[in-house]
């Protein structure tokens, strides 16, 4: 999570870095999760699938997490831009440049910063639909590209966070690599939501 989550973090979160450099792909939507991935949330884990682009430079990142909290709780974490340093790796700062006082929108800029790397600056819009969904896309800074959204959708005794997003990086990265680090990250930052949303439930 007002505006861009701790999670977009998550996934811009390595994505912007590195992992970037190994997605593809059209506008976000509601995301039709295949029975593996199924399989894996109810066993508790993250689900995450990083698709590469055909030019190696942009790509699809596609999440999801089942958090027992309420839908508000999680809404509240995935919008807190003073804890998205704490939750998403190498992330190192997060400010909100402007807001819509009637809380519908907010501008943010993230600087993310990976050992061996140029930092990277991305800033972006966040159009908010709460506690439901969040879209978001790129403004100015380093990212190519850099859109998607955030869906929480209520699941019995918890609430599903679904992610996807398009990226581009703004300098080369074999694939592997950022692939590698996105499968590494982004569960990490996934699990730091639900753990942050269960700490916050009463």
């Amino acid at each position: 999570m007002t505006g861009a989550p701790s999670l977009p973090a998550a996934a811009r979160l390595a994505g912007a870095c590195l992992a970037a450099a190994a997605l593809a792909a059209g506008p976000a939507r509601a995301l039709d999760l295949p029975a593996h991935a199924q399989a894996q949330l109810d066993r508790g884990r993250p689900y995450v699938e990083v698709s590469p682009g055909a030019d190696g430079t942009s790509g699809v990142i596609v999440a999801a997490i089942d958090v027992p909290a309420p839908q508000a709780a999680v809404w509240s974490v995935m919008t807190d831009c003073d804890l998205a340093p704490k939750m998403v790796a190498n992330l190192k700062s997060c400010r909100v440049l402007e807001r819509d006082p009637q809380g519908r929108w907010d501008i943010r800029e993230e600087v993310s910063k990976m050992t061996f790397m140029p930092s990277v600056r991305t800033v972006y819009r966040e159009d908010f639909e709460p506690p439901r969904r969040m879209a978001f896309h790129r403004t100015d800074g380093d990212l190519k590209v850099f859109e998607g959204e955030w869906r929480l959708e209520p699941h019995g005794d918890h609430v599903r966070v679904t992610y996807e997003a398009h990226v581009a990086a703004p300098f080369a990265v074999p694939g592997w690599v950022a692939r590698l680090a996105l499968r590494h990250d982004v569960p990490t930052a996934l699990l730091a939501l639900r753990r942050e949303a269960m700490a916050r439930t009463p």
